[in-house]
């Protein structure tokens, strides 16, 4: 199979931006018996292909779209967004169908995006939610200064991206052990849907070194949504303006929180190797 996507099932893509690695089948032609253990068989690194999302392409429902996206995380749940796995799907389906921009439907609505220079990809996250209903919190709260304290993580901003983050605010991202206290943000009774989170400094440049524990898989080199989080709480604030790089583990991604409220992202994209599914991972 080519760097491309065919309808011939199981055929898969391996991609990744900035090491957040997916694997993308399309299901356009023909469905595909895709559930959380499915997904589980094939995002396992060590009996399956491995990745931290399997992306499933399916017919667009909106007639303004190219295709539906629908994501898995790795331990099988079914999720709103993935910035990084929105880029791959666009550079996917801008190469299929030969146009500079395309529009991806996903659950919490459509994503443009188009093509930039030097292969990078800009996607429209969408507007972003900070009601405390709309994270969803538990309970009424400031989601600029949520009353939280799990280890050395406090006064958590909340943001929805598509989906919920905490960002957390501290002297040196790279000092707190996020494998530790990550799980226990993410399950912390505060959030019903549980959360992503994301440890973040603001550096002598005025880039922010960002580090994330995702929702449903762990530890992982770069996470869009949480990187647009990032940029959004950051202004919201006061330690940065609409725009900003956000260093993640994987490398840098450029992030514009619009006046309108539709936050941009732009980044590289990048295809590993192509093959087909062994059936017995479908069973």
């Amino acid at each position: 199979m080519a760097a491309t996507i065919t309808a011939a099932a199981p055929a898969f893509v391996k991609m990744h931006g900035l090491g957040n690695d997916f694997v993308v089948l399309d299901a356009r032609a023909e469905p595909l018996p895709l559930g959380e253990r499915q997904a589980c068989a094939i995002a396992d690194r060590k009996t399956g292909i491995g990745c931290d999302q399997l992306i499933t392409l399916e017919p667009a429902r909106d007639p303004r779209a190219d295709a539906f996206m629908r994501i898995h995380n790795a331990d099988g749940g079914e999720v709103e967004a993935c910035g990084n796995a929105a880029r791959c799907v666009a550079a996917l389906l801008m190469r299929e169908s030969r146009r500079d921009q395309v529009m991806i439907e996903t659950v919490v609505g459509l994503l443009p995006a188009e093509r930039r220079a030097d292969g990078l990809v800009a996607v429209d996250m969408g507007i972003v939610r900070l009601g405390w209903r709309e994270i969803p919190l538990a309970r009424p709260m400031d989601t600029l200064h949520l009353d939280l304290v799990v280890g050395p993580l406090v006064d958590a901003v909340a943001v929805n991206v598509g989906n919920p983050h905490a960002v957390f605010f501290v002297p040196d991202a790279e000092a707190i052990d996020l494998e530790t206290w990550g799980p226990k943000v993410e399950r912390h009774p505060l959030f019903p849907e549980r959360v992503n989170v994301e440890v973040a400094h603001r550096g002598a440049d005025g880039s922010f070194r960002m580090r994330v524990w995702e929702r449903g898989v762990g530890m992982t080199r770069a996470c869009g949504t949480g990187a647009c989080a990032t940029l959004v709480a950051a202004h919201r604030r006061g330690l940065a303006g609409r725009e900003a790089t956000v260093r993640l583990d994987g490398g840098p991604l450029a992030i514009e929180w619009r006046a309108d409220g539709h936050v941009v992202m732009t980044g590289p994209v990048a295809t590993s190797f192509t093959g087909r599914l062994d059936r017995s991972l479908l069973g």
